[in-house]
């Protein structure tokens, strides 16, 4: 940290001379390729609705983490959230109901039972912070984790980038190919459901979703290629989470928020570009 705190210094920002906001541009720096990243095969695979219904769970994962005594809630809510994922994938797939039905039905479960247990005694009020999230307190240990798990997406990526891409087009088409469908979605629902997890205490549950799909949203408006897609998604993602970060600062508002209307901005001006080049094209 000591080399990160010596680079900053040198960048002529008079915020920056306080450590929690390099603590927290750091986290940004690491978080946004995590989320620009990710959010390409949430919205390729339509899985919006089931990313935001693992950041609901995470009440649920920090209940069970306060009956199980610990002082650390990051394991509980991992756990909670991957076998929430993994139930949930399995139910969707031998239900009759539709699967936004189903996970309307997991996710308003999870949350009332998180609600519930943690509201015992009044006491819900300690964890109300996990809703909104609070970046500017992230700590350098928490800076490895998300380093950690940038490591192990990157990794993911390079390994199974094309199976997920043939699954994303038609699951028919991966089968077909030797892909094990089931299995791929199994590991990519965990690796949504620990990255979600992750970030939930600098993000907050009510806002986790909106910045995993926002930026690849935008992206894919205005991309022609799939290199230029998660190009384009990582790059509005850093860009709103840096002027984000900036704004909260001066405006003194919530950081997380701030980032997402700062890319829900860019995902308004991407689509104005994207139908101005339909209309372009469609004209005689």
């Amino acid at each position: 940290m000591n080399v990160w705190y010596t680079l900053v210094e040198w960048l002529p920002f008079s915020f920056l001379q306080y450590d929690f906001i390099k603590n927290a541009l750091l986290a940004i720096l690491l978080i946004a390729p995590i989320f620009g990243l990710a959010g390409t095969m949430v919205v390729n695979n339509r899985m919006s609705y089931f990313s935001d219904a693992l950041g609901h769970s995470a009440l649920a994962g920090i209940a069970l983490g306060t009956l199980l005594g610990l002082q650390d809630f990051l394991l509980s809510m991992i756990l909670f959230s991957v076998l929430f994922g993994w139930l949930l994938s399995g139910i969707k797939n031998r239900a009759r109901s539709s699967t936004d039905t189903i996970i309307g039905v997991f996710s308003a479960t999870a949350v009332a039972l998180g609600i519930a247990l943690l509201s015992r005694q009044g006491g819900f009020t300690r964890y109300s912070n996990f809703l909104i999230g609070d970046i500017l307190a992230i700590r350098p240990s928490d800076i490895l984790i998300l380093l950690i798990v940038l490591v192990l997406l990157l990794l993911f990526w390079i390994l199974f980038f094309n199976r997920l891409l043939i699954l994303s087009v038609n699951a028919s088409l991966a089968r077909s190919k030797g892909i094990s469908v089931r299995a791929l979605e199994i590991a990519f629902m965990t690796l949504i459901a620990v990255l979600v997890t992750v970030s939930i205490k600098w993000i907050g549950t009510l806002l986790i979703n909106a910045l995993l799909i926002l930026p690849a949203a935008a992206a894919r408006n205005v991309a022609g290629s799939i290199r230029s897609y998660h190009g384009l998604s990582v790059l509005f993602s850093l860009v709103s989470g840096v002027s984000g970060l900036i704004l909260s600062f001066y405006l003194d508002t919530s950081a997380g928020a701030t980032i997402v209307l700062c890319s829900a901005v860019i995902f308004a001006v991407s689509w104005l570009v994207g139908r101005g080049k339909t209309d372009s094209r469609e004209e005689p």
